[in-house]
């Protein structure tokens, strides 16, 4: 039986307080559920009432918030969610400072251990490939490292690219002009451009070209220098796709490439061209490859549990597979 305790924290700034705790305390209500303690705020002080070790785990997660707070970083209910998961696993590996993005609207910082990896590849490496299941930061962090560099002077251009359509990119299918057929398929991109600049800078600065979003298919033939280049969703390439998109890389150029290789729409016995890369390029220089987890993610705490359900599920019908053709 885990032992009960009492602890006491205690703030030196009041005006941190609010964003710590939460309209209407949320974010100590999420730590009391997820944990199992009482937390009960006076002042500037903050009792923690439950079994040992989860008082000390919610200790170090209100810590670490306030941390966030008092480097001018916001918290939110996923970076709350983040604290705990990192708490409750008892890293000790020290992140958040010195990893930060800053673009117009926000400061972004890493909320995992891949996360900050991620960041600091992506600072260092000329070409990143970021791998794992969604809600990761995977094309997030990358599209506010491309502002952030672009902010910087250190590139001139961001090129921001999609496989238009799982399988073929057969724009020609679809209804509407040239741009409505593509831009159902780019609309992360353009989501995840607004949350990182005012609207009126991200629309000047398509109009101008210094942002292009375009599918993979309009990367043929081109050279991009002084850029940095993102290709979302690269699972679903093919080969000779990546190929062409990887070949792409100019002088002064940074590329990001991202994907799930759990969730390839390709049809059955076509191989991705991100698998494809990552077995070619292996042991090459001046590449990095950061692989997340559901540890990783950071939306909504079901979509954890969702992508670790479906691994497992993944991995029963592997085994019944295997058993199948064994016998």
């Amino acid at each position: 039986m885990d032992e009960s305790e009492r602890l006491q924290m205690q703030f030196d700034d009041n005006s941190l307080l609010p964003q710590l705790y939460g309209e209407r305390d949320r974010h100590l209500d999420r730590i009391e559920r997820e944990l199992g303690v009482s937390l009960v705020s006076r002042g500037n002080r903050l009792a923690i009432a439950g079994p040992q070790a989860s008082a000390d785990v919610a200790r170090n997660t209100l810590a670490s918030l306030y941390g966030r707070l008092k480097r001018g970083l916001e918290v939110d209910a996923a970076a709350v969610d983040a604290a705990l998961k990192r708490a409750s696993l008892h890293a000790d590996e020290q992140w958040g400072e010195g990893d930060e993005i800053r673009t117009r609207k926000r400061r972004i910082s890493a909320r995992s251990a891949n996360q900050a990896a991620y960041i600091k590849a992506l600072r260092t490496h000329e070409l990143v490939f970021g791998l794992g299941p969604a809600g990761t930061g995977k094309t997030y962090l990358a599209v506010a490292m491309a502002i952030d560099m672009l902010m910087g002077g250190v590139v001139e251009r961001i090129i921001l690219s999609r496989p238009a359509v799982e399988a073929g990119e057969r724009l020609g299918f679809l209804p509407g002009d040239l741009r409505e057929k593509v831009d159902p398929y780019l609309r992360p991109l353009y989501d995840a451009l607004h949350d990182m600049l005012p609207g009126d800078q991200v629309m000047k600065r398509l109009a101008s070209g210094e942002i292009e979003i375009a599918p993979l298919a309009f990367m043929r033939g081109r050279t991009l220098a002084n850029a940095f280049v993102i290709l979302d969703e690269a699972q679903n390439t093919t080969p000779v796709q990546m190929k062409m998109f990887l070949t792409r890389l100019g002088e002064h150029s940074r590329m990001a490439v991202t994907g799930d290789l759990s969730q390839i729409d390709l049809p059955p016995k076509t191989r991705s061209g991100l698998a494809d890369a990552l077995e070619t390029l292996e042991g090459e220089s001046g590449i990095a490859r950061v692989d997340f987890t559901d540890i990783d993610v950071v939306r909504h705490p079901l979509v954890a549990r969702i992508v670790r359900a479906y691994d497992r599920h993944d991995r029963k019908v592997r085994r019944k597979k295997d058993n199948d053709s064994g016998s």
